[in-house]
């Protein structure tokens, strides 16, 4: 793979594309965190909805008396 992202061996790589690498793959951290923080959420969100809806259905009255 390194030598798809830096062509041939015995070329000395580019500082733009190093420099460019180095922001891609911070990026790819930080949107890794990020979708890791968005599942955490979204999955105490769904278990705050299901203990909503469990608490709804343990009500006796009729919802439209």
């Amino acid at each position: 793979m390194a030598k798809a992202l830096f062509g041939h061996i015995a070329v000395a790589p580019d500082r733009r594309m190093v420099d460019e690498l180095t922001y891609l793959r911070t990026r790819v951290r930080t949107l890794e965190d990020e979708v890791s923080r968005l599942r955490a959420e979204r999955a105490a969100d769904v278990g705050a909805l299901e203990s909503g809806l469990r608490e709804l259905s343990e009500i006796s009255e009729p919802a439209l008396a």
